[in-house]
Order: C-alpha cells, then structure tokens, then sequence
C-alpha cells in the first residue's frame, strides 16, 4: 500500500469502527501520542488519501436501490467527450477503464427501471459511446471494504 505504513493502517481502523473518534481517543486507544494522531490524519488528507465523508452514504437511503454495471464501448476517438458526459450524470458513481468486451466499466444506481432506462438513454447520447450494455445487481454478497487490506498492513513486517 503505497503511502501507508502500519501505524497509518492502525489508525484508519480505528477510524471504521469509530469515526467521529477525537484525536484523542484515538490517541489513548492506540498508545500513539496526540500530535502523531493529528500529524498523521493531516498527512493522509494533504495526499489524498483518505475517502471522502460522502463516499460513506448508501446511494438506498437516498432512494436509488437500484444498482447496476454498465459496460460501454466508446469510439477510440473522443475519450475527453465519453468522460465529461459520464461525470455529468450524478447517478454514475464511478468508471473505470477496462480490458475485454468493452472500453469503460461504470457503476450506475437508479430509483427503478424505468430511472435506469432514462440514465441508459442520457448515457448513449454522449458523443464517443457506441454502446451499452447492462449487468443489474441482484443482492450485494461481499461489500466494498479496505478493512481486510488495513488489518494485514497494520501488523509488523518481517524482515
């Protein structure tokens, strides 16, 4: 994990189960001195590496619960167009670059079908998007989580 080392890790797990935890109480629950609490957290915000605050939100408590995959192929010759048309829908919450079928990968989250069909729709008529198609999310089995990662990267390192 580039930019982290296990005391950064430590912290960030303290901050799952506890996030609205004072600089302070993390300091007395992880033996780590007030300043290097603060010192640290500023540093991981400074490089960009902590999430944020929105990224927490469940799109279902904002009435979106309906979640999908779209695989979209796009002309080689407008990627900046595709991107900028992409970043302009708020229901598209991420994409990402691909290899295989298609050229992007985007997680898109609609109110119901009929919401999906008009996201669908806006999303064909950005100029670069050749085609679309749709995988729908039948019942999140494992959740995005970096815990797991953090927890390995929080113990020390044999040498």
């Amino acid at each position: 994990m580039a930019g982290l080392d296990s005391t950064d890790a430590r912290i960030l797990l303290a901050l799952d189960d506890e996030p609205e935890a004072t600089t302070l109480a993390l300091s007395q629950r992880l033996g780590l001195a007030r300043n290097t609490i603060h010192s640290r957290l500023t540093r991981l915000a400074e490089r960009g590496l902590m999430g944020k605050p929105s990224r927490r939100v469940d799109a279902v408590s904002l009435g979106y619960s309906l979640l999908a995959f779209m695989t979209l192929s796009t002309t080689q010759s407008a990627p900046s167009s595709v991107t900028e048309g992409l970043e302009r829908i708020p229901e598209v919450l991420e994409v990402h670059a691909i290899t295989g079928d298609g050229d992007l990968l985007a997680r898109v989250v609609a109110i119901d079908a009929a919401d999906l069909y008009r996201i669908t729709t806006e999303i064909l008529t950005i100029e670069g998007v050749a085609r679309a198609s749709t995988t729908l999310a039948m019942v999140e089995v494992v959740p995005s989580r970096m815990a797991p990662l953090l927890e390995r990267h929080s113990l020390p390192r044999e040498r």
